[in-house]
């Protein structure tokens, strides 16, 4: 079973893409100087997951990956500083290590320092080793641990790039489709209005005033849903005010204010948690599900609802059950995706579930969706217990 660190660790190599895509050049440049630094013949970067160690980039050899259970680097990741080892075949570490028994290498000297994220997740090493024993000077130590806080660098600046490329096309996206989705409420006013001014000239009669005002109330209303998703998608960009938050107030709030969406349904809530989040946001994601259920719930049936929460190791799983239309099991990582929507209709605006998303990844969680016991779907997010 993976544990709580190797989570971590999967996550942030996950996001940073370095496993799946090609080395980057600078990343080869800093493991030769770091080679060249140290006086070895060898160096690499060693990124470890749960079960593997990738050499992603090598000096003096040809990158491998083994099994995580013969890595040096494995061994010894979670040690704070530089690992300094003069001949690993007298280190208690490392002296039956494959690497240093001849079943793979002959290694005796060995140096390495941490990869640690600004979120301080280690995901590796920066690694110099020699088959002669050898030793380093203060100096050429300091170099490696600043060497490896480059190679951090280097991997930051990539995601970041990558964010920013996306976050151009999802704008441009964003910007059309939104365009589109505010047009067609306004429309839906704007013509109401029109005909009832000129019934108003008629004298006009008072169902077909009620149905004409009904229909302009109605347009407004979606307008108004548009704008508020709209400003809690963008409010993400700032920083996360952090405190306890009780969801099982959360939720009695949310159905409050969605008194008229969930009426007639039945809606059942079990024990929720007590979590450390940004209240505003997580709210944002219960209002999103329970809204959504409510959306597409399946036209044949009462809808019925169930929010649930239950413990895994150390997180908690906040499930929202429903008996709706459901979502097919290859369209379930997509609908998280922005402007997504399954059904060319005007009942959502695509952008409510990549908000929930969004919160959910801002606070170090997961989200998905799965078959639900109701016969609908089930939308699931985890957060930190």
């Amino acid at each position: 079973m993976i544990n709580d660190s190797d989570r971590r660790r999967v996550l942030a190599l996950d996001h940073y893409e370095v496993l799946r895509r090609p080395v980057d050049p600078d990343l080869r440049a800093i493991v030769q100087l770091a080679a060249q630094i140290c006086g070895t013949p060898m160096a690499t970067i060693n990124l470890i997951t749960s079960d593997a160690q990738h050499q992603i980039a090598a000096y003096g050899f040809d990158a491998a990956v083994c099994a995580r259970e013969d890595s040096m680097c494995a061994a010894v990741m979670e040690e704070r500083g530089p690992i300094v080892v003069p001949d690993a075949s007298l280190d208690p570490r490392f002296r039956d290590n494959p690497f240093v028994t001849g079943v793979i290498g002959r290694v005796r000297f060995y140096a390495s320092h941490q990869l640690s994220t600004p979120g301080g997740v280690v995901i590796g090493t920066l690694c110099v080793f020699d088959e002669m024993v050898r030793h380093l000077d203060d100096a050429q130590v300091e170099a490696l641990g600043v060497l490896a806080r480059r190679i951090v660098d280097v991997l930051e600046l990539a995601l970041r790039s990558r964010e920013l490329a996306l976050s151009n096309e999802r704008l441009s996206a964003f910007a059309s489709r939104l365009s589109h989705d505010l047009k067609s409420p306004l429309a839906t006013v704007t013509l109401a209005l029109g005909i009832l001014r000129e019934e108003l000239e008629q004298d006009l009669d008072p169902d077909t005033g009620l149905h004409l005002l009904d229909r302009a109330l109605n347009g407004s209303h979606r307008m108004a849903s548009l704008i508020d998703e709209v400003l809690a998608y963008a409010r993400l960009g700032g920083r996360l005010e952090i405190a306890e938050v009780d969801l099982a107030a959360v939720v009695r709030e949310v159905r409050e204010d969605l008194d008229e969406v969930l009426a007639g349904a039945r809606v059942s809530v079990g024990d929720l948690p007590r979590v450390r989040g940004a209240e505003v946001h997580l709210r944002s994601v219960l209002q999103n599900l329970l809204d959504n259920a409510a959306k597409y719930a399946h036209p044949a049936r009462t809808l019925e609802v169930e929010v649930r929460a239950r413990r895994l190791d150390r997180w908690w799983r906040i499930e929202v059950a429903d008996n709706g239309r459901g979502v097919a099991p290859a369209d379930r990582a997509r609908i998280f995706e922005p402007r997504v929507r399954l059904d060319d209709d005007d009942r959502g605006s695509g952008i409510g579930l990549d908000t929930v998303r969004r919160v959910v990844t801002a606070h170090s969680g997961r989200v998905g969706a799965a078959d639900s016991p109701l016969g609908g779907v089930t939308v699931w997010f985890e957060l930190p217990a």
